[in-house]
């Protein structure tokens, strides 16, 4: 069954199955524009509150992810938000077998998804009102749903919620360089399926499996715990990404961006792994908050993994704490 903002219960829709999550989650593929690989979709998950505010919430995963995160929708739905999340083309459950996992050489083209699972939740399913819905992303959603909304400047937006944003490159500072910039730009252009040679421990992945050292339980053909291959085109497309960032967004509804207190790189599973930001450098997340807009709140807490809702019980504790202290602030007004 699907609950409109209204509150009307109407059936589940032709176009609606019930989600690998089992009920009642539920998903909708949504077709798109073809591109060189083939047929290309995205779909979109969701559930609806039991006591409907009119609210709403869009997720988007980030990079070697899919949403399955179902404890933080749980926090949104108590709240009487419906939660929609988004696998976005070549993600999780958009991904298809004549598909490279995750390409994609202009970050613009996954607004063409966003724009669609947008209407749907705005004037399909009545949420219609100004700024009833909050915009989500993690870590490379982060950044798209960003530029989204900066682009978009949609009435329907209410407010910003990012994850762990990736807002910069992370390692060496040469890889930063203007020389850099140009040498990837070349090489991507020209041989964007390249893969670029990058050392993954899998650390990351381990931390979080239940079948490792962790409590989540997620697909491992979508999540890998190695992470997919980068390749040239996209890290050429990130890269742009991030330059618009730092040329200043102009994201005008409250921002809430959450991420851990420090970064390490762990080469084990140990106590660090658990504790740290394993994945992006968090002093760039802090560096480059305030590039998103003039009304950002920033938060670091302390012990909290990379998708700061997957930390460890105590530490999620905090993060929900400080989201409920921010929604109610300025949100819920």
């Amino acid at each position: 069954m699907f609950a409109a903002a209204t509150g009307t219960i109407i059936p589940v829709r032709p176009e609606e199955t019930v989600d690998v999550l089992g009920e009642p989650w539920v998903a909708e593929t949504i077709g798109l524009p073809p591109d060189e690989e083939g047929p290309v979709v995205a779909t979109l998950v969701s559930r609806c509150s039991e006591r409907p505010t009119g609210r709403a919430v869009l997720h988007v995963h980030g990079f070697a992810d899919y949403f399955f995160q179902t404890g933080y929708a749980d926090w949104w739905l108590e709240r009487g938000y419906d939660f929609y999340a988004l696998d976005l083309r070549k993600y999780g459950r958009s991904l298809r077998p004549h598909q490279t996992p995750t390409f994609i050489t202009d970050l613009h083209d996954h607004f063409a998804e966003i724009d669609l699972a947008w209407w749907r939740i705005t004037e399909r399913d009545g949420h219609t009102a100004p700024g009833s819905v909050v915009l989500s992303g993690h870590s490379t959603g982060g950044l798209v749903t960003a530029l989204w909304a900066h682009h978009r400047q949609s009435d329907g937006l209410g407010a910003l919620v990012l994850n762990s944003p990736w807002l910069d490159l992370q390692g060496a500072p040469w890889t930063r360089t203007a020389a850099a910039g140009r040498l990837l730009d070349r090489a991507g252009r020209r041989q964007p399926l390249r893969e670029l040679q990058r050392d993954v421990s899998g650390v990351y992945g381990r931390s979080l499996h239940r079948d490792h050292s962790g409590e989540w339980d997620y697909d491992l053909t979508w999540k890998p715990i190695e992470s997919f291959p980068v390749r040239l085109g996209w890290l050429r497309a990130i890269r742009q990404g991030h330059a618009e960032v730092h040329a200043g967004l102009s994201v005008l509804v409250p921002t809430l961006i959450l991420s851990s207190a420090a970064t390490l790189y762990p080469t084990d599973l140990d106590d660090d792994a658990h504790s740290h930001d394993v994945v992006l450098d968090v002093p760039q997340i802090r560096r480059w908050a305030a590039s998103v807009g003039p009304h950002v709140t920033y938060v670091a807490v302390d012990g909290a993994r990379h998708d700061v809702v997957l930390s460890l019980p105590h530490v999620r504790e905090q993060v929900y704490d400080q989201l409920d202290r921010w929604v109610t602030a300025y949100v819920e007004r």
